[in-house]
This record gives C-alpha cells, structure tokens and sequence, in this order.
C-alpha cells in the first residue's frame, strides 16, 4: 500500500518536572498566571507527529512516504527517518527557516504542559500532494499541521477521491468548529482522544451520535483505558496493553495510530488493527522520545501473542 503521511515535522524538546502542575495552580488566580517550572533534565528528540508515525509504520516495512515542510536544520533528521525506513523525498525542505520545534514538560503525575513553535510547519499551506508525488497515493494521513495545510490537504483528498485518515488531535484548539467539520468531512476515519472528542463536539455542536454519523470508522482513545472503535453501528471495545514501565506519554497516541494503519494495511480486521495500535502505542510509553522504540516484525507478535489469542492473523504483519 501507497501510505502518504502529512502533518508536522519537529524536533522535540522533552523535560521532566519532579512534582506535581496541580499543586502550583490557584483555582483563583488562573486569570493572572506567571508560573516557572525549574526541571531536573531535558532532553532533544526527533519529533512531530507526521514523523513519528511515519517512523513506526515502517517497522512494519510499510516504506510510507512523509509529506510535511521541514527547515535548514533537516539534514540530520532525514538521514536518520530514511535509515529508518522513511521515504523522505515528498518532505519540503525550507533553507530560509528551522525545523519546527515542541517544547514538553511532564510531571510525576504524567501531566504535561507543552508548546509548539511552527517554523517551518507553517509553510506547508503552500504545498499539495500533487506538487510533492506524481501517483495518487492508496492512503492518506492528515495529521496535525499548519491548521490551512490541514484544510488543503483534506480538500485535495476530497477533490482527487483519495481515501484519508483525519487526525486533527493536538490542532483541535487552533481549529474552530467549521475548520473542523469541513476537515473531517468525507474521512473515511477520524482518531482522536476522550478531550479531543469532547472539544470537537463542543465546537461543533454536534453529539457522539452525529460524529459516529460522519465519519465511517470513529476511534476514541484514552490512554490505560483502551480505545473504542465505532464502526458500522458497532461499538467496539479495545484493551490497552500494560506497559513495562512509563518512561514518558508523549508520541503514544501517534504510535496507535501508525500500528492501527499499519494493521488496516495489512488486510487486519478493525478490532484486530486497533489491538496493533494499542501495543505499539506501549512501546512508546516506555521509552523517552517518539522515535526511541524499538522491535522487529516478529519480536511485536511474540508479544502481542503474550496476551493475545490472535488465531494467526498477526502473520501478516511477518510477510
């Protein structure tokens, strides 16, 4: 399969703060906030959310293809997504700025506060998927972005009759509720987490209901709780796996959703995809950085097959 990713490319800067946001916040005084966390650590990361899916789809020696706008600062970062498994050839890259950067402070509650500096991200209005590939891609991905790339790009795929995945997750603040609706218009799935859900449908005004409505496959997260896939009236339940540990929460949910595609892309059954999703998302949570986590092909189904009865479907992630 042809898998097209869009969104962000970023680098990460990752801190932990060693106590707890809620102690430091005055219900009170939450109009007049002037709040310095000092941390123990910080590390930098290959990062963004295009990019971290990208990077765990090809674990499964998917070979996607990453469409995002990247600054002067990428010739690192590109030599280590194509040693991945990365194809970088659709990435713009923009000598005039820097890459763009999030900025991620995690407490000992796994809370985190984070900021995100464009950079080069918000160029990539300026670009179509047909200025950067030449074939019409089977699959694509539009994850969060320059809020106008988003809409372009969701515009495209409904214009060239592309099937896409709308991941509007952490631009769901910056979109208002008709950016919203005209984005996720035509999906054939839409993923998001239990907030971003309630956001959406509070901007949007419209119900659970309405949103199973629109959009073909509807997935949920939430976090050790699993996930819900709505599909075809259903209501389906998925498990999360328990981590070995919890390094870090930050690149989870784009982890699900690269093991989700790359299941859907593997011929998986939705419930059986998601479970991929959800153990790949695990990985994630045990490791610091987004493109940390580590397992071949058959090393993931031995562990899945831990848990998990999977009656063989899993060989096809092996082929």
């Amino acid at each position: 399969m042809n898998i097209l990713v869009t969104g962000s490319i970023a680098y990460d800067y990752l801190m932990r703060f060693p106590g707890r946001f809620k102690e430091h916040f005055i219900a009170d005084a939450l109009s007049n906030i002037s709040l310095s966390f000092l941390v123990d650590d910080m590390t930098k990361h290959w990062g963004g959310v295009a990019a971290n899916i990208a990077f765990t789809l090809a674990k499964f020696g998917l070979k996607p293809k990453l469409m995002g706008t990247a600054g002067r600062d990428f010739g690192d970062y590109r030599q280590w997504l194509e040693g991945n498994g990365v194809d970088c050839s659709t990435v713009v890259q923009r000598d005039d700025v820097f890459t763009a950067s999030f900025f991620a402070n995690t407490d000992e509650d796994n809370n985190q506060l984070a900021f995100f500096y464009s950079g080069a991200m918000l160029l990539a209005r300026h670009y179509s998927i047909a200025d950067v590939l030449t074939e019409k891609p089977d699959l694509v991905i539009v994850s969060p972005n320059d809020p106008d790339a988003m809409i372009n790009l969701t515009d495209e795929c409904r214009e060239r009759e592309i099937p896409f995945i709308y991941d509007p997750s952490q631009q769901v603040p910056r979109l208002n509720g008709d950016e919203l609706k005209r984005g996720m218009r035509g999906a054939h799935l839409m993923v998001v987490n239990t907030y971003e859900a309630t956001v959406i449908c509070d901007k949007t005004g419209l119900s659970l209901d309405d949103l199973r409505e629109a959009i073909n496959v509807l997935i949920i997260t939430a976090s050790e709780r699993g996930s819900t896939v709505y599909a075809d009236g259903d209501e389906i339940q998925v498990e999360a796996f328990a981590p070995r540990q919890i390094l870090d929460p930050t690149g989870a949910g784009d982890a699900y959703r690269a093991g989700l595609i790359a299941g859907m892309a593997r011929d998986l059954p939705l419930r059986m995809s998601a479970r991929v999703g959800a153990l790949c998302a695990t990985y994630a949570l045990e490791c610091v950085g987004t493109q940390n986590h580590d397992f071949a092909p058959a090393e993931f189904v031995g562990r899945f097959r831990d848990h998990v009865d999977d009656a063989g479907q899993l060989d096809r992630l092996l082929t």
